[in-house]
């Protein structure tokens, strides 16, 4: 089975998804250093405990994930699950790799770019034919749905495409042709799609400050799940990094109803 040294694997995610170019909330990149060489590599959304244990289960070499660990402001204690997680991948010489707003940005393989293909949005393009968008790093994307539709019939595509009903907030029959979206936990960013000039804005979860400030502008909330969001841009990396060397790689669902 084809193998590559872990430092090549790191150089070549870091130098696609230039992590150094974002504000994050946490370290990206190799955060756990396991074997030396890679030959298997699990993708999956949150590095659980859950994921770990399929990881070990199927002889992985590395986890890669979006959601990682060492985030500001939490307790930097190593007890309790945190131990426990921590000491399932030193025991098996498992790496952890994660990346959080630099997969979420990306233009081809990021979550913003894999939502829109899952769902069948067409993003606005700048001058450069670069995905036009706005927000905190830039972060929301701007476009159009695939076809004009009311706020239930796109409420209705996309349940069917995630598998999961989402919170709609506004008027059922209000049309929807121009849709902002930034999957995850990005409902603070709804005032950025809204001076954009969206009609309806999508992510992934939803504050209570958010249903006010839908109804009184008159722009749609879509509630869609932080989950179920953000499947899609670890898979698009875990297979380009599988073409780009050869190793074996494997997604694996971990639901979260969140």
């Amino acid at each position: 089975m084809t193998s590559i040294p872990l430092h090549e694997l790191t150089a070549w995610v870091d130098a696609t998804l230039q992590p150094s170019q974002f504000r994050d909330y946490c370290p990206n990149g190799l955060q756990v250093e396991g074997r030396e060489h890679v030959r298997y590599i699990i993708a999956g959304v949150t590095a659980s405990q859950a994921l770990i244990d399929a990881a070990i289960e199927k002889g992985a070499d590395a986890i890669l994930v979006h959601h990682g660990w060492f985030w500001k402001n939490e307790d930097p204690c190593i007890r309790g699950p945190k131990r426990a997680r921590l000491a399932a991948l030193l025991q098996h010489d498992i790496s952890l790799l994660a990346y959080h707003l630099p997969l979420d940005a990306h233009p081809t393989l990021g979550n913003n770019a894999q939502l829109a293909r899952i769902l069948g949005f067409q993003p606005d393009l700048d001058e450069q034919d670069s995905p036009r968008r706005c927000g905190p790093e830039n972060l929301v994307w701007l476009g159009r749905p695939g076809t004009n539709s009311t706020l239930s019939e796109l409420g209705k595509s996309i349940g069917r495409a995630l598998g999961r009903i989402p919170l709609l907030i506004g008027t059922t029959d209000q049309p929807v042709r121009h849709i902002a979206w930034c999957t995850g936990a990005a409902q603070g960013m709804m005032d950025a799609a809204i001076a954009a000039g969206a009609d309806a804005y999508l992510t992934g979860e939803v504050s209570e400050p958010t249903v006010h400030l839908a109804r009184e502008t008159g722009v749609a909330f879509i509630g869609a799940g932080h989950h179920a969001t953000e499947r899609y841009g670890v898979q698009a990396l875990g297979a380009a990094i599988a073409a780009q060397f050869g190793i074996r790689y494997e997604f694996i669902d971990i639901d979260n109803p969140v």
